[in-house]
């Protein structure tokens, strides 16, 4: 059983990328396609399925590389942690990484990018960042 399924998440996306997979299976929840789902609108990943049926679901997310053979995802950082959760407001979300990288906040409207969250004018939990 896993404690911080965003952690494990984001733990698989980068092992993955780090040994050059094509593809990584995760276990299915709806927060976890929700994300995958943003992570494939930013373009740090290249498709997202769901496989499987009841309690067997899996996603395949297919990882995306550049002409080099290196991850489009080069970093990521967990802010808010099962220990620690970090809520923020939409004034107080910044750009990430002088904006070459992404927030991800859960907020009331479902997963949004800080740059979403800042136009829309509302706050949330900041999950990780990513870059």
């Amino acid at each position: 059983m896993v404690n911080d399924p965003v952690g494990d998440f984001i733990a698989r996306i980068m092992n993955g990328g780090a040994i050059r997979k094509a593809s990584v299976s995760i276990p299915f929840s709806n927060l976890k396609m929700a994300i995958a789902d943003k992570l494939k609108e930013t373009g740090h990943v290249a498709s997202v399925d769901k496989k499987g049926k009841k309690v067997r679901k899996t996603l395949d997310i297919t990882l995306k590389y550049d002409e080099s053979g290196a991850s489009a995802i080069r970093g990521a950082r967990r802010v808010s942690k099962p220990g620690r959760r970090v809520y923020k407001r939409a004034q107080e979300i910044t750009p990430v990484r002088g904006g070459r990288g992404v927030l991800f906040l859960s907020t009331p409207q479902g997963i949004k990018t800080g740059a979403e969250a800042r136009k829309e004018h509302v706050g949330g939990e900041a999950l990780f960042e990513i870059w």
